[in-house]
């Protein structure tokens, strides 16, 4: 069985009030066509439910793909899932940038952010750490604010110290 491996998940909180907004407006709607207060939440709920789990499903499915190969320590495979998530996202940026609305998510850090921190993590793990390195700084080029990657790069410096 594959160790448990950290992630880290970073919420936007203010990306909720346009989903509770959304949640507002769906309950509206089925409040209008259908009588009963119980079966119109419901209703709402299941759709948000639904569309939630159908719009993540689908837009970050080389995503998911990659976090799969991941806990199977499946690295090489997984750089090449997350290497299509990137791709992706850098192809349909407006996606990936109001994501908390395309895909009801309200993930802190972009996609694109995600996948390359994540393909660093998978070369750090096949003994790659050349390639780690170079995608932590180009994490970082992109996303100059990466907590993540800063604090990889630190990390990386601090054994490179240590071992000279």
């Amino acid at each position: 069985m594959a160790s448990r491996k950290p992630i880290v998940r970073q919420t936007a909180w203010l990306s909720l009030i346009p989903q509770i907004l959304f949640i507002g407006a769906l309950y509206i709607i089925y409040s209008f066509f259908i009588e009963s207060k119980l079966f119109s939440i419901y209703l709402t709920l299941l759709t948000y439910l639904f569309l939630s789990i159908t719009l993540r499903s689908s837009l970050s499915r080389y995503h998911r793909k990659g976090m799969t190969l991941v806990k199977k320590e499946k690295y090489e495979q997984a750089i090449e899932a997350f290497q299509k998530s990137y791709s992706f996202f850098s192809k349909y940026t407006w996606i990936d940038q109001y994501r908390f609305i395309t895909m009801l998510s309200s993930s802190k850090i972009s996609y694109r952010e995600m996948a390359l921190l994540n393909i660093a993590f998978c070369y750090s793990q096949i003994d790659n750490g050349k390639n780690s390195k170079d995608y932590y700084l180009k994490t970082i080029q992109y996303f100059p604010n990466s907590e993540v990657a800063k604090a990889s790069l630190k990390m990386i410096r601090s054994i490179k110290n240590q071992n000279e």
